[in-house]
């Protein structure tokens, strides 16, 4: 059985304690800045890997707040 890659809108809005349509915006954005760094992405999912890298990978005083305050 493979292991699923990816992340949706339900799993982030279920992480993050938000909205499914503020799940879409994050999403939305993190696909964005694939693209622009030349991957491909999958509308409406966002890949494990890069969304803890982005959501956790950093210092993590106050960095969950400023992430869903610049998105949303």
């Amino acid at each position: 059985m493979s292991q699923r890659l990816f992340y949706d809108a339900t799993e982030v809005s279920d992480m993050l304690g938000i909205s499914k349509s503020s799940a879409y915006s994050i999403i939305k954005r993190l696909n964005s800045e694939l693209e622009k760094k030349g991957y491909l992405v999958l509308k409406g999912k966002i890949s494990k890997a890069y969304f803890s890298e982005k959501w956790y990978g950093g210092d993590n005083e106050n960095m969950i707040g400023e992430k869903i305050e610049s998105v949303i």
